[in-house]
């Protein structure tokens, strides 16, 4: 045995040698925990919905003690391991990158945790809508503590507002772990309104470059996506365009709908069906089903068909 183990051993240090790109050893300073940093979105959920996370009580009167303490401990553990991202940015040089980012990422930091009472407006806005907007909700306690979207949604708004502070890496982590937790897939990238509502949630997929308004609900099995990849003259994929959808203000997507593509938008109040495959923008007011391969697209107010493609 001791035989056998030495020569797997030596077979995966070859293999280490032979195979590029997915090895980091000796690579100039290390990379954030993925531990780490999915255990501050845990503490950021608590900070977030004080009480709602916790093992024991929170007393009224120990509030800012607790609060004041998680603040302290989310400081440091986020300023370390943004600092370990920071050289990341783009147009970062070699001599950059070997620079001290500790300062840098403490005022990162101080500015994100400084914007926690807006986002906590903002969940506040997310939890009425999925109070009005599902009949089985009971109360706020059953939404916060049991609903997928509500815990997807606050780790996104989160991780957003890294992304906007142009920290690299750890967003995209922050956002993944929310995936891995429901199954609810928002990229960091992704722009939303206030009384954002998804029902059910699973399988759920909004790309980067999205905008979605105020007041929108989505079912399961949703997907915001890209229509196509344009490529550069080398043949390799253009990074940063516009490949996902707008959606505006008060629109409502049934389950398993598709809609794709950087130039579509959902006008105001419009109503997407089940099923729909769709790739072009749809007017305000409109109601878009499928028959048979057909597109149908209705006036909600005449009840007339504004388009109806095959």
């Amino acid at each position: 045995m001791e035989n056998r183990l030495r020569e797997i051993v030596e077979n995966l240090v070859d293999s280490y040698h032979e195979v590029g790109g997915i090895n980091r050893v000796d690579s100039g300073g290390s990379l954030p925990s993925n531990r780490k940093i999915t255990a501050a979105c845990d503490n950021l959920l608590q900070v977030i919905f004080p009480g709602y996370h916790d093992k024991e009580p929170v007393p009224a009167e120990e509030l800012e003690v607790i609060t004041s303490e998680r603040i302290a401990h989310l400081m440091v553990v986020l300023s370390g391991e943004i600092a370990k991202t920071l050289r990341f940015r783009t147009g970062q040089d070699e001599k950059d990158r070997q620079s001290d980012f500790s300062p840098s990422a403490q005022s990162v930091v101080s500015e994100f945790l400084g914007r926690l009472p807006d986002i906590r407006h903002l969940l506040r806005t997310d939890v009425e809508a999925a109070y009005e907007g599902d009949p089985a909700a009971r109360n706020f306690e059953e939404i916060i503590l049991a609903y997928p979207c509500i815990t997807t949604i606050a780790i996104q708004r989160c991780a957003h507002a890294l992304f906007k502070l142009d920290v690299p890496l750890i967003p995209r982590i922050m956002t993944e772990y929310a995936h891995s937790l429901t199954g609810i897939d928002i990229h960091p990238g992704a722009k939303i309104g206030t009384h954002f509502f998804i029902d059910h949630g699973t399988g759920v997929v909004i790309g980067e470059t999205c905008t979605i308004g105020n007041h929108v609900k989505l079912y399961h099995g949703v997907t915001l996506g890209a229509r196509n990849f344009p490529k550069d003259k080398d043949g390799n994929i253009i990074k940063g365009n516009k490949r996902h959808p707008d959606v505006e203000d008060d629109v409502v997507i049934y389950p398993h709908a598709t809609i794709l593509g950087g130039q579509t938008v959902l006008g105001k109040g419009a109503t997407i069906a089940a099923n729909v495959f769709l790739r072009e923008s749809v007017p305000p007011n409109s109601f878009v089903s499928t028959k048979g391969e057909e597109l149908i697209v209705i006036d909600k107010a005449t009840k007339e068909r504004i388009i109806s493609e095959s």
